[in-house]
């Protein structure tokens, strides 16, 4: 066990406060992070799409679907895979409602944006490929950025620790395991997730560009990164889940999702060998006021075939006469 002057001098101390006032609403520090990695993922998006020739902004219409689809799933999800918090004996039903204090799941928001997304695409007609791939850099520095609000809430931390870098938990939450002496470290996952993601976004941008990842390759290869690091970060996480076959229903999702992620790299790469023609579905396309399409000449040059009337004049003053 580590004494408290080594704790002050080398663990990792967990924030005193997770909301505060402001006027008469209550802001949830946790609330902002998602908020704040929700722009940042908006934005990266939407710098991506317009580089491939996407209509600016086109991405607030797929989010105006994606995004409250993502957060209603992905709180259904936590729910449902931590059932006994909110249903079981002594627990209060209603808490399964107070979004605000934390617990949303991350494959759950992947599967309800998914939808969304989908939907938002049809309705835009942007392909559903090349947003996927446009959004899977800003969408894994989003979840970094998200991890944050976990570390404010003092949820969701690893096994007890004796590393330098151990997080310290008030023993007053209610997420301290009981029986643990106060004053016991904890891996901070919430760290190991922020650092892997970030690395994972660069990691992203650069395949991106270097390998031409299109039709749904990159948000693959998305998967698998995400997927390979949940799996290590939720198998050593302490906080209750279902168990399903002797593994934490995350780590099969995060198996699952590195499976699918593979697959499409594979699958994709076969099917579409090269790159796509336009980020828009054919016929959708959308192009700037005021832009003349070249490869159309009838546009702007008189190619209609002469009158008769006037043809016949042309043609007996072009022949020569005889002498």
């Amino acid at each position: 066990m580590i004494h408290a002057a080594q704790i002050a001098l080398t663990s990792i101390p967990s924030p005193p406060i997770s909301y505060f006032d402001l006027g008469p609403l209550r802001i949830h520090i946790y609330a902002l992070c998602i908020i704040v990695g929700i722009i940042v993922a908006v934005l990266l998006t939407n710098h991506r799409l317009t580089k491939r020739g996407a209509e600016p902004w086109v991405v607030i219409d797929i989010a105006l679907l994606a995004v409250p689809l993502a957060i209603i799933v992905a709180r259904i999800y936590h729910v449902v895979t931590h059932w006994d918090f909110y249903f079981g004996e002594g627990a209060d039903p209603w808490s399964a409602l107070r979004i605000w204090e934390g617990g949303i799941a991350i494959y759950g928001s992947l599967i309800g944006g998914a939808v969304g997304a989908w939907l938002g695409c049809r309705w835009t007609g942007i392909r559903f490929s090349a947003f996927a791939d446009a959004l899977a850099p800003g969408l894994i520095l989003a979840q970094a950025i998200g991890r944050f609000g976990n570390w404010f809430n003092q949820e969701l931390f690893g096994l007890p620790t004796d590393l330098p870098w151990g997080l310290e938990i008030d023993p007053e939450k209610s997420a301290f395991v009981p029986g643990l002496a106060e004053g016991t470290l904890f891996h901070p996952t919430f760290l190991y997730e922020v650092i892997w993601n970030t690395l994972g976004a660069l990691v992203l941008l650069w395949a991106g560009r270097r390998f031409r990842l299109q039709w749904g390759r990159l948000f693959g290869l998305y998967l698998v990164w995400y997927g390979a690091g949940r799996i290590v970060w939720e198998s050593i996480r302490i906080d209750p889940s279902e168990i399903f076959l002797g593994l934490r229903t995350n780590v099969w999702a995060a198996i699952i999702g590195a499976v699918v992620g593979i697959a499409l790299l594979i699958v994709q790469k076969r099917r579409h060998p090269g790159l796509e023609p336009s980020p828009y579905l054919p016929g959708r396309e959308w192009r700037p006021k005021g832009a003349v399409e070249s490869q159309d000449a009838s546009q702007y040059v008189d190619i209609s075939a002469p009158p008769a009337d006037a043809a016949a004049e042309d043609r007996a003053t072009s022949t020569p006469t005889s002498k």
